[in-house]
């Protein structure tokens, strides 16, 4: 006899409970809509200027016509992606940019993590203030000022190294003019800009490892070597795969500016990277439809590099993105 009523009722209850949390969840929008105004900026600037522009990825299968715009120009498939790839450039370009990029994540990866390492070991707070003052001032110098920098330390003719090493009885070569040494300059110089900045994230990581952990290795008499290996390092582990996962998902990302600053036809077999030359035959000649083929091909690999290097670590350490 019970039944049929329950039946019958069960729908109205369903949509009241529906109700219910409707009304709910708009008395907690209009609780807290400050801080929903607050998120809206970040995700409206992100809709607009990230997702909304993806639709620009068309152009990279159509012969683009700036008078015809990306609907009204016609299909060509995969014609620039087939140009590209049988580039003869293609295959130094690739080179450069991945030998560019490994070499950077090889030095620049662990660097902050070693300057980390070694200001938490530091017990003198004004050493310790002016070390992360002398290495965290060079990150906010723009790119451009860097690179000027860097040509007024080794320019051949009136360089201060070339002074220095001059009064020694040392002549040194045009390290600038010579490809060998390009990538050296450059991803030197990069980490000595951003190790100091670097290293915030992995202090902060290690700010909050579990005081009673240091304590009890000091009662067992672990030296500082032992303390790193097995309360600092597993501490800023998970934070140092998660940058590891997103430094590898965009390797194929070489800072433009710097690079095309550094560039001179004399390192150009060396510096000659995919962005400089999207730069000079997409914009410069006015290929758009090629660079956003050439731009669609980096972003396919760097999410594959991603997704790859998500999934391994997630086997490996069970610290993953996703």
């Amino acid at each position: 006899m019970n039944a049929l009523p329950l039946e019958a009722e069960g729908k109205p209850a369903a949509t009241h409970k529906v109700i219910r949390s409707n009304k709910s969840a708009w008395q907690k929008i209009k609780r807290h809509w400050q801080f929903y105004l607050l998120v809206l900026i970040p995700v409206a600037n992100l809709i607009i200027f990230k997702y909304i522009p993806m639709f620009g990825v068309v152009m990279a299968f159509k012969e683009y016509n700036v008078l015809k715009g990306i609907w009204g120009s016609p299909w060509v498939g995969m014609k620039y992606f087939d140009l590209f790839f049988h580039n003869p450039y293609f295959t130094q370009l690739l080179k450069n940019t991945l030998g560019l990029s490994i070499y950077h994540l090889i030095i620049g990866f662990p660097g902050p993590i070693l300057l980390a390492l070694a200001l938490n070991e530091i017990k003198n707070g004004l050493f310790k203030r002016t070390v992360q003052l002398v290495t965290y001032a060079p990150y906010f110098i723009s790119t451009v000022i860097m690179v000027s920098i860097i040509m007024m330390v080794l320019s051949p003719t009136t360089g201060i190294l070339k002074s220095l090493m001059g009064e020694l009885g040392y002549q040194i070569p045009n390290m600038l003019g010579m490809p060998a040494y390009f990538k050296s300059i450059y991803v030197w110089s990069d980490l000595w800009q951003n190790i100091g900045y670097g290293a915030i994230i992995y202090l902060a990581a290690l700010a909050g490892v579990d005081p009673h952990l240091y304590e009890a290795a000091r009662v067992d008499g672990a030296s500082r070597l032992q303390k790193i290996l097995n309360i600092d390092i597993p501490g800023i582990l998970p934070t140092a795969t998660i940058l590891l996962i997103l430094n590898v998902g965009g390797i194929m990302q070489v800072g433009f500016e710097k690079v095309y600053l550094l560039q001179n036809p004399l390192n150009t077999s060396s510096s000659e990277v995919i962005s400089t030359y999207v730069y000079k035959i997409g914009l410069l000649d006015a290929n758009f439809s090629f660079g956003a083929a050439v731009g669609l091909f980096n972003s396919v690999v760097n999410l594959i590099l991603l997704v790859a290097v998500n999934f391994i670590a997630k086997r490996i350490s069970q610290n993953s993105l996703w």
